[in-house]
């Protein structure tokens, strides 16, 4: 790789084959034809289709597609291959839920995409570009290596530029490097630091990089790099080879999936064995083929409808629905989700590493503290010797941002930039100078003529013979300068940037406006601090993450005092050995960085693939990751780690493209929005999960026990109800549960904690068990009034009161298993279950009880449930009311035993 930097520009011209006059017309076209347009390697997107494909690739949904089709195969040999229409009842179900539940998937991630598309701008659509030595403005795509570029402040550069002329050019390169304040730009050759391999990007004075601005200034550069071969395109080309993983939510569907298959093919081993035995061998039959081929056939039949009904059709679409809710709550607190399965993420979020310009800051640097007799004066002095613009009515002045904070402080004094220029125009002026680090403009003032000098404070003050204090000009003193130079310092601390101002009366128009006719026997003024400051809100967001138990760290490639200052200020870290350099990072291995890692939470100094090497370091150590920022420089390890957050106004398009997230207010207090909002997601994911296992367990039980016993508990049509009605409608009113309030109180979960952990497995098992208890409980009790005894319960005969009564209380006890779910460790009798109804459950709740007494009281509906009207009574319907209630006392003790154990365990 060619280190343009460390060369001279005519070495360079030479190397690139072109001139200070530019290339000719032929010769720029024959090297586009050769290297290409000047542009990014777009992502290839995904088709509808290969969208959709992917989409049925989650195991839960092959899961139910693959049940559909062996429930397809047994009502073909159920009906002796001539099913009707209606035989395919639970097929027809299963699939348009996996059908209803992509759809959903497809149109979210669809919106979001359509939101970020609206978010990315072009930027560098044109350039001056120096051809046959005449200048013209060209499309930036049609750029090529040799093409001598044109800049002003204000342009944008289009490719990687070694310097060749610079006139007081600055450039804006936070997108880049991390660094908020404009680099001086000089033609000088780079040299390389003693014990150093490279000189950091951020360093590289006589450089212009893609995706950085000249704010300032004007200049002349020639083009080394374009497209993918710029700094911006090798981070692009990073992009490409990181691969995502799994987020914890696919994680751990996919190990219920897992779970759920083993459950499965257990039922149907135990089933079909138990059946055949029973056919076979207990048999009082003699022995024969044909029995065996009709006994397998049978019990084959039986177990694949007992394990279809293990399967929890809803869930998939339930969980959809549920993020789907999420992603929606977020968009409305300026969170943009781009991935469904990315909103939880954040709720299990242990460490966020944060860009520092732009995202803990506001990218706008801001005078901060001033030391001077007279404030106003400093403020006049300091806009008018100033380029920045500010008309009344706009909220921000607008030009090199050291200036604008200059202007904007004095507009805040009420000096406002615009009158300035009218009452005191200037009328000739000593450009600043990297050299001399000094500015110096004259203005006239009715019939006086004033100079105002801003610039690096002990090179102002060494130009001055005087001071102004108490509304006069006094001679300096030695010891007035000592304590300008002790404010500096403890500024200079403070990770303030100083700037010194002064002013010289003429009393005739200067002989010239040259630096050494200016700069001399001046008064001096004062001087003032500045610094791009902490968003306000940052503070509290901060605070709120520890509070969460997430530990924020600061990512930059700022100067290490500014970091430290930054970090200190935030409360991020409390000692400046809690901050570290890139330069230091390089020396680790990926092994020793492992060892270190956890030591800091500040990183300054640092180029992409340091944020890269910090963010897999911690995802090494088992913490979920997110990284947040909006410069280029922020993509690879944006798209790293377990949760990228993007910028949605000052992020470029290549950090959105790449992150899960974008922030549509660029507000770092949005992401501990997100945070709670995640964590109330997976919270309530799990809670229907918890409730659909339960109860499709309970199913699972006591369809099994009535298989190996002869009696029919439940019908096809009572197990569909139960699944698509009894299920999902509560199911889904969960996923609206209230965070509780503890919720940003806890500690993240482990990113190895499963679906089963905390826990839940065990809960599932035993409620599940109760839950089958009080049904079978409901069909013993149903059949005892109705034939007054139990001696030929196991004969095979059916007794649709018994049936329905096991059905009823089915209903109840799942209903009042949700409303249990509210917390799935807290009572639901606590005053916060009171104070935070969820009406959604509420609703789910009348609605699931008027259909279900509909089924069983509606002359239409008696018939396809199995009720006879005549004999089924209110005292039976009260017994199902009273089995389905006993489910609140019974888990509420559980959850107090639960309790009681994790605190012995603590």
């Amino acid at each position: 790789m060619n280190k343009y930097y460390m060369e001279g520009w005519e070495e360079v011209l030479q190397e690139v084959q072109s001139t200070p006059q530019g290339l000719s017309n032929e010769e720029a076209a024959a090297r586009l034809e050769k290297n290409g347009k000047n542009k990014l390697k777009e992502a290839e997107k995904e088709s509808l289709a290969r969208k959709f494909i992917n989409s049925l690739a989650d195991p839960m949904i092959i899961m139910l597609i693959v049940a559909a089709a062996i429930q397809a195969v047994v009502t073909v040999l159920e009906s002796a291959g001539k099913p009707s229409f209606g035989d395919f009842a639970d097929v027809v179900v299963i699939l348009v839920v996996v059908i209803i539940n992509t759809i959903m998937s497809l149109v979210q991630e669809s919106k979001a995409e359509a939101a970020m598309e609206a978010l990315m701008q072009m930027t560098a659509a044109t350039s001056k570009v120096l051809r046959d030595g005449k200048q013209t403005v060209l499309k930036s795509e049609d750029i090529v290596v040799g093409d001598v570029v044109v800049f002003e402040a204000g342009d944008a550069v289009p490719a990687d530029c070694r310097i060749l002329e610079s006139y007081s050019m600055k450039a804006e390169e936070a997108a880049l490097t991390g660094e908020s304040v404009p680099v001086s730009k000089v033609i000088d050759v780079m040299m390389l630091k003693e014990g150093k391999e490279d000189i950091p990007l951020g360093d590289r004075k006589n450089m212009l990089y893609s995706g950085s601005t000249v704010v300032y200034g004007r200049g002349t550069a020639v083009v080394t790099a374009t497209g993918m071969d710029t700094e911006m395109g090798k981070i692009a080309e990073a992009l490409t080879e990181a691969e995502k993983e799994q987020t914890p939510l696919q994680k751990k569907m996919a190990e219920l999936s897992r779970f759920l298959t083993k459950l499965v093919l257990g039922i149907c081993v135990v089933v079909f064995a138990v059946g055949l035995i029973e056919a076979v061998v207990l048999s009082d039959e003699p022995f024969s083929w044909s029995l065996l081929g009709s006994a397998g056939l049978n019990t084959f039949i039986a177990a694949i409808a007992l394990a279809v009904a293990a399967i929890p059709e809803g869930l998939p679409a339930v969980v959809t629905i549920i993020l789907s809710i999420g992603v929606t709550a977020m968009s409305k607190r300026q969170a943009l989700i781009r991935k469904l399965t990315a909103v939880e993420t954040l709720g299990c979020t242990q460490i966020i590493c944060s860009d520092k310009t732009g995202t803990l800051t506001q990218n706008r640097m801001t005078v901060v503290d001033t030391f001077t007799d007279d404030p106003v004066l400093l403020a006049k002095a300091m806009a008018c010797c100033s380029d920045a613009k500010r008309a009344l009515g706009m909220h921000e002045a607008v030009g090199e941002p050291t200036e604008a904070a200059l202007v904007n402080h004095a507009h805040d004094l009420k000096l406002y930039k615009d009158e300035l220029d009218g009452k005191f125009p200037r009328i000739g002026e000593a450009p600043f100078d990297s050299m001399r680090k000094m500015m110096s403009t004259v203005h006239q003032e009715g019939d006086r003529i004033y100079q105002y000098t801003k610039g690096a404070t002990e090179i102002v003050l060494e130009r001055c013979n005087y001071v102004w204090r108490d509304g006069k000009a006094i001679p300096i003193t030695d010891e007035y300068r000592k304590q300008v130079k002790d404010i500096c310092k403890q500024f200079a601390d403070r990770a303030l940037r100083v700037l010194g101002a002064a002013y010289r009366p003429h009393f005739e128009m200067p002989k010239d406006f040259e630096a050494e006719t200016l700069e001399q026997d001046m008064v001096f003024i004062g001087c003032l601090g500045m610094i791009d400051p902490c968003r306000p809100e940052v503070y509290d967001a901060i605070e709120e993450c520890r509070l969460a138990g997430i530990r924020p760290i600061m990512i930059t490639g700022d100067h290490k005092d500014t970091a430290v200052a930054i970090g200190k200020d935030l409360r991020i870290i409390t000692d400046d050995s809690q901050a570290i350099e890139g330069s230091e990072l390089d020396k680790f291995s990926d092994e020793e960085l492992l060892q270190e890692v956890q030591k800091y939470s500040v990183y300054a100094r640092v180029q992409p693939e340091h944020k890269v090497r910090i963010v897999k370091a911690w995802k090494e150590l088992g913490m979920v990751t997110a990284m947040t920022g909006g410069g280029v420089n922020d993509a690879p390890s944006i798209k790293a780690a377990d949760i990228g957050i993007g910028m949605g106004i000052t992020g470029t398009d290549v950090t959105k493209g790449a992150a899960d997230m974008v922030l549509a207010d660029d507000n770092f207090a949005t992401i501990v929005h997100a945070v709670e909002e995640g964590r109330k997601i997976y919270e309530n994911v799990c809670k229907v999960i918890q409730f659909q296992l339960s109860t499709n367990m309970s199913e699972v039980i006591v369809m099994f026990l009535s298989t190996l016993l002869h009696f029919t508990i439940l019908t096809p049509v009572h197990l569909l109800w139960i699944n698509m009605v009894t299920d999902s409608l509560p199911g889904l009113a969960l996923g609206m549960e209230h965070a509780e309030g503890n919720l940003m109180r806890r500690k993240p979960r482990a990113s190895t904690d499963g679906i089963f952990s905390g826990g839940a497995g065990y809960d599932m098992v035993w409620q599940g068990i109760y839950l089958a208890f009080i049904e079978l409980a409901a069909y013993f009790i149903g059949y005892h009034l109705e034939f007054g005894n139990f001696s030929g319960i196991f004969s095979g005969e059916i007794c649709v009161n018994a049936m329905a009564m096991a059905f009823l209380t089915m209903n109840f006890a799942e209903m009042m298993c949700a409303i249990n779910m509210r917390s799935r460790r807290g009572s639901i009798l606590s005053g916060e279950m009171f104070k935070n109804i969820n009406w959604w459950l509420v609703g789910a709740f009348v609605v699931t009880t008027m259909l279900t007494l509909l089924a069983v009281y509606l002359p239409g509906l008696q018939q396809v449930f199995d009720i006879d009207p005549g004999t089924f009574q209110t005292k039976e319907l009260y017994i199902a009311i009273a089995l389905g209630l006993s489910t609140i006392p019974v888990f509420e003790i559980g959850k107090v035993i639960h309790r009681k154990v994790r605190a012995d365990e603590e």
